[in-house]
């Protein structure tokens, strides 16, 4: 039996293990990342890269994004949650690059850095952007294609949408290059799937069904590059040269069997690592670079198993 003594040290020893326990509890360094999407391949491996971070640091991070990225709604929602939780930092990955900028400036007043991931906000409030050059990128994409079908002919583009940072900058990049470079290739539409590639799908047979000497197709991301691909085939055109973005299991599939010629790769494992690595250095105000350049690669069937290109291409 305890005797008077005993009894309150064991309490106190108690009390003192779960202040202990509530102060470390209240110490974790919490950073939500939000995305522009979870169902395209790409977004699990910054999710990857945003995990193996978290570990390494020893600090909480979520992840999550709207079910399709037309949803500018439903990540603006998320993104709200997540600043109610008054978290450390925030990644942010706007689907509309105006929209999300009145909560943003709420997260920039509470002094809590945002951190801009994949794709950038049009505003100066982000301390950092973990992203690929998509301008570079999607002028290398227009460089290839051109290769491809001889400098000459038309070629059409399949954005996934026309609000993003990546999606203006990809369709520009693209865009821009084949005007300033090759003046014997036509872009004859830019048309915008929403990065869904049933809708893609669709677009790309009208495209084709309305220029039947179309030469190329260029798919800006995961679901619009699918898209090109499976309306190729199902409208049974021959002599399309493909080029995609991202690469993911079924453009992986595409290119080995000769159906798409190649596609830009970017690393989204170091993307995710990245954004929570300057976050958190942000929270400790250190300084953290304003564009974090997370590289990209081209492939096609000659290198896609390279040990280089392999560790950046996602299934």
């Amino acid at each position: 039996m305890l005797n008077r003594r005993t009894l309150m040290g064991t309490l106190s020893a108690t009390a003192l293990v779960l202040t202990t326990g509530l102060a470390q509890a209240q110490d974790t360094v919490y950073i939500p990342l939000i995305s522009k999407g979870f169902q395209h391949q790409f977004w699990q491996a910054v999710k990857a890269g945003a995990d193996q971070a978290a570990e390494e640091f020893g600090i909480e991070v979520t992840f999550e994004g709207p079910d399709t990225e037309a949803q500018v709604d439903r990540q603006i929602d998320m993104l709200a949650a997540a600043l109610a939780k008054n978290p450390a930092a925030i990644g942010f990955a706007a689907l509309d690059s105006q929209a999300a900028i009145p909560l943003l400036r709420q997260a920039q007043n509470a002094g809590i850095p945002i951190v801009a991931f994949d794709s950038g906000v049009d505003s100066d409030i982000p301390v950092a952007t973990a992203t690929t050059d998509n301008i570079a990128a999607a002028g290398l994409a227009a460089d290839k294609m051109a290769e491809f079908i001889g400098g000459a002919g038309k070629v059409a583009v399949i954005a996934h949408d026309q609000t993003s940072r990546t999606g203006i900058d990809r369709r520009d990049g693209f865009v821009n290059r084949i005007e300033e470079a090759y003046p014997d290739i036509e872009i004859v539409t830019v048309q915008y799937g929403a990065g869904d590639q049933l809708q893609s799908t669709e677009i790309a047979k009208s495209i084709l069904i309305a220029n039947p000497d179309l030469k190329g197709m260029f798919g800006t991301n995961e679901g619009s590059a699918i898209g090109v691909v499976n309306g190729v085939r199902e409208s049974g055109a021959e002599g399309i040269t493909i080029i995609g973005y991202d690469s993911g299991a079924a453009q992986k599939d595409a290119i080995r069997s000769g159906l798409m010629a190649g596609a830009i790769t970017q690393n989204p494992v170091g993307i995710g690592y990245e954004t929570v690595k300057a976050a958190l250095m942000a929270t400790k105000g250190e300084t953290v670079p304003a564009t974090i350049d997370t590289g990209f690669y081209y492939y096609d069937a000659s290198n896609i198993d390279d040990p280089e290109i392999a560790a950046v291409l996602y299934d």
